[in-house]
Order: structure tokens, then C-alpha cells, then sequence
């Protein structure tokens, strides 16, 4: 039997406090019988090169490594593993790292991990968040993935660091001042707290470089955003970017500030990185949602812990994923088993009735539902407020709005709206990135997020400079 297999047939009998599993376990009986020199030990660079290479065994053994529970005999393989860990993230000092503020679910930093940065630190005020990148990062202490408010995080920063220096801070700030900041500056607008303190928190860190990632309606503010960095002695520029343009199939722009205090000519890195767009391949929603079970709307109301057949599991088993070019490409080609937050949530009658009558691409004004529309009154406020996805296009832009309903995102060819998983996807998500939390929140994290794709190409160029 091969080594993952045997790993995995451990781990997952333990998960599952299947005693009698557990006890046929090869790897259970190796370690748990002898204390010296084993056929494990042999096997230990295997070992550790399945660790780095295979986030979900990974993910598992560390939850292992990690579990108070788990019986005396069982400690051995415990120590072991967690020495295994240890190992295979030696190499850890070597590479670049990052500080991730307003983390979220973590997608931006998920795309520089890819790409071989490791994380400093990283904070959320909201939990959900906060638990999410806390268990799809494992190898990050918990103590180094906050939930706190950013300024209290500036009254001793330095504890919250795993390594002394910082090479890289990313951040997607909220600044809900924007909208008036033509008529003030935006440091000294109220709400806009929360990017005073981030500007603060860079200045304290002294990271070599920084990147900052907000909506388009940011362009208003950005020679004031480049003059606050200038005035801590930063350089920064900023570009517009969408994300289809890098293989995503959304269609989601975001302004991009890149900064440092090196003296490389930012303009320069923003050109490396409009560089990949030729090479970059054009998906649509059709690939996103490949091979994903056929699901119908939840019309149990007020039931979100109900799972079945029929509306999906937050965990499901497969026997065999199918994948394409998009799903091995946001998968790194990793197999899994698993897919997980694929579950159809609640809907009404009226719109499951609605989701049904509506083609590809019609809107709320279509005069197909003109009988049940509500709010048809005022439809021409109202005329996106159901749309029905476009499979052979890309996405329109996922957005938090999510996690009040899925109206305006309609899946294409099923009376219902997208899942977690499917946005996530859309979002190029790998299939075993967990979001953690109530359904809502999952919505919330999937929508509030950068695409790791995306990321991926930013930290290429970035990765470049650092190791200049």
C-alpha cells in the first residue's frame, strides 16, 4: 500500500473514531509498535514531500497533530507527524513572507502562498473569516491569524510576528469615505478609520513592498492614496485590472496599488504583470461549474443545517471528480474527493417559479415572470434584481449581496441560485478550500474576495523583485 494511502487511511479512520479502522492501520501498527528506527522513518522524506505538496493530507494531519483527544498510543504517530511538519516547512525561513490585513477568507494571500510566500501574520474583525484561513492555513499558528481590530493590533505589532522582518504587506482595506473624498482628503475623513490605521501599520512594519487592492471607484482618491504612501517613503503606482483578463471567468475589476521603499519603478512591475495577459486562457462559467452534482433549492425555510441528496452536503463525497482545463488550473492539479459547501440554499415559490421561467441572460423586466415580479411597479429600479447567469460567458461580478440571496445570480441551466462552491469557483477557489461559519457568512467570504488566480500572476512579479 502506498504511503498517502496509508496516511490517509489512519487519519480518516480517526476522524471518524473508527476504532477497528484505526487498529488495521499499517502506519498505526509501525508507530505505534516500535520507538526506534522504523520502516516510517525510512520513508520520511516521502513523508514530508506529501506534506508539502498535498494541502488536503496536510490539512488532515495537522488537525491530527493538533487534537488533545487523541488516545496515548495514539501520540506516537502524533509526535510524529508533527515532526514531519516541522520538516517539510524548514525551508519556510527561506522564502519571501507576507502580513495580510482585513484578510477575509484570505483569497489575495491564498495566491501569493501558491506562488511560494509564506505568512507572517493576518487579522479580521469578523470570525467567520478569521476561522476559515485559520483552517486552510494549518501550518500557521493560530495566534498569528488574528481577530481583532487593526488598531489594536498597532499597540504592540511586534507580537503578533512570527519572523522579525517583513517583506510584503497585503491588504484590501474597506474605506467607505470614497464617495466624498473629491471634496476632503480622505485621510482626514472619519470613516475612512480603517485605512488611516492600515497606512499607520505599514509605516510601523517597514515591509519592502506593499499591495492594496480595492474597487474601481477608488480611482477617484488614488493620487491622494499615492501621496499618503509617498509621505511614509513609499513609492506607488496603480493600475486597473480585470480578472477574466487572467483566466478567471468573472468579470470583476479592481484597482491594484503596488508600492516599495527599494527604488524599483512600480509602473514597470504593473507592465510585468499586464504581460501574462496574452498567455492567459479565457474560461467561462460553463468551466467553472464543471462536474458539480446537479442540485434543486431548498424549500425548507429556516433549516440551513438540512442536507440531502437533493439540495447538496457542505461535505460531499465523490468517487471521482471530473475536472477540466479551469479546475485543474485552480486545483494545481491536485485530485481530491471531496467537494466541499456545495449546497443549494432556501427559496421561496415565487422564486423558484421565476428562476425557472427566465432564459440565459434575461433580467427582471423580462415578460416572462411580468405576472409574479414583484416589486414590478418599480421594475425599472428593480430590473437586475433577478438574473439568470449565462453559462457560455463569463460571470458578472460576485459580490457579498450573496449572502442575502442568490437573485441575481441565477445558475444557468437549474431553477436555483449558485452555491458557495460554484461562486467559489468562480472565484478560482481550489475545490478544497473550506469556508467556515453560517451559510450567510460563506456567501459573505466567497463574495468579499480577491481570486487567488489573480493573485497568483501579481505575486510572480513580485516574488522576482524580492529575490533580486
Amino acid at each position: 500500500m502506498e504511503l498517502k494511502t496509508e496516511l490517509e487511511k489512519f487519519v480518516n479512520a480517526w476522524e471518524t473514531q473508527d476504532s477497528e479502522k484505526i487498529a488495521e492501520a499499517r502506519i498505526y501498527q509501525l508507530i505505534g509498535t516500535r520507538t526506534g528506527i522504523s520502516d516510517v522513518d525510512e520513508r520520511s522524506d516521502e513523508i514530508i514531500e506529501l506534506i508539502k505538496t498535498d494541502n488536503g493530507l496536510l490539512n488532515k494531519l495537522k488537525r491530527f497533530s493538533e487534537d488533545d483527544l487523541v488516545e496515548q498510543d495514539g501520540n506516537i504517530l502524533k509526535n510524529y507527524v508533527g515532526a514531519y511538519i516541522s520538516k517539510a516547512l524548514a525551508e519556510e525561513e527561506k522564502s519571501p513572507n507576507i502580513v495580510d490585513f482585513f484578510c477575509g477568507a484570505g483569497g489575495l494571500s491564498l495566491g501569493f502562498v501558491q506562488e511560494g510566500f509564506k505568512i507572517n501574520f493576518a487579522n479580521d474583525i469578523e470570525p467567520s473569516c478569521v476561522e476559515t484561513y485559520q483552517f486552510n492555513h494549518p501550518t500557521v499558528p493560530k495566534k498569528n491569524i488574528i481577530c481583532n481590530n487593526i488598531d489594536d493590533i498597532l499597540e504592540d505589532i511586534s507580537k503578533y510576528q512570527r519572523f522579525d522582518s517583513v517583506d510584503l504587506v497585503i491588504v484590501g482595506p474597506p474605506c467607505q469615505g470614497f464617495s466624498t473624498a473629491n471634496r476632503q482628503r480622505i485621510i482626514d475623513d472619519p470613516r475612512n478609520k480603517l485605512y488611516k490605521s492600515f497606512i499607520r501599520a505599514v509605516d510601523s512594519l517597514q515591509p519592502k513592498f506593499i499591495v492594496m487592492e480595492n474597487v474601481k471607484g477608488m480611482q477617484k482618491v488614488a493620487e491622494q492614496v499615492v501621496e499618503d504612501f509617498n509621505s511614509i517613503g513609499y513609492s506607488v503606482d496603480f493600475h486597473l485590472y480585470n480578472v477574466k483578463d487572467f483566466g478567471v471567468p468573472q468579470n470583476r475589476e479592481r484597482l491594484i496599488f503596488i508600492g516599495n521603499r527599494l527604488g524599483v519603478d512600480n509602473r514597470k512591475i504593473h507592465e510585468e504583470i499586464c504581460g501574462f495577459i496574452p498567455e492567459t486562457k479565457d474560461f467561462v462559467l460553463k468551466d467553472a461549474l464543471y462536474g458539480l452534482r446537479e442540485l434543486e433549492a431548498s424549500r425548507v425555510k429556516n433549516a440551513t443545517k438540512l442536507e440531502n441528496e437533493k439540495i447538496g452536503f457542505i461535505v460531499d463525497n465523490y468517487s471521482d471528480i471530473q475536472t477540466n482545463e479551469y479546475i485543474d488550473l485552480i486545483n494545481q492539479n491536485r485530485k481530491f474527493k471531496q467537494i466541499l459547501n456545495h449546497k443549494a440554499r432556501y427559496n421561496n415559490d415565487r422564486d423558484i417559479e421565476i428562476y425557472g421561467r427566465l432564459y440565459q441572460g434575461d433580467k427582471s423586466d423580462d415578460e416572462k415572470i411580468a405576472d409574479i415580479m414583484p416589486y414590478k411597479s418599480r421594475s425599472h429600479i428593480f430590473k437586475d434584481k433577478y438574473f439568470k447567469l449565462e453559462e457560455e460567458k463569463v460571470c458578472k461580478t460576485i459580490t457579498a449581496h450573496m449572502k442575502f440571496d442568490c437573485n441575481m445570480y441565477i445558475h444557468p441551466t437549474q431553477a436555483r441560485g449558485l452555491t458557495p462552491r460554484e461562486a467559489a469557483r468562480v472565484q478560482s477557489y481550489p475545490d478544497d478550500y473550506y469556508f467556515k461559519g453560517s451559510y450567510t457568512k460563506t456567501y459573505m467570504q466567497v463574495g468579499n474576495s480577491v481570486p487567488p488566480l489573480f493573485a497568483r500572476y501579481i505575486a510572480k512579479v513580485i516574488k522576482k523583485y524580492l529575490g533580486d
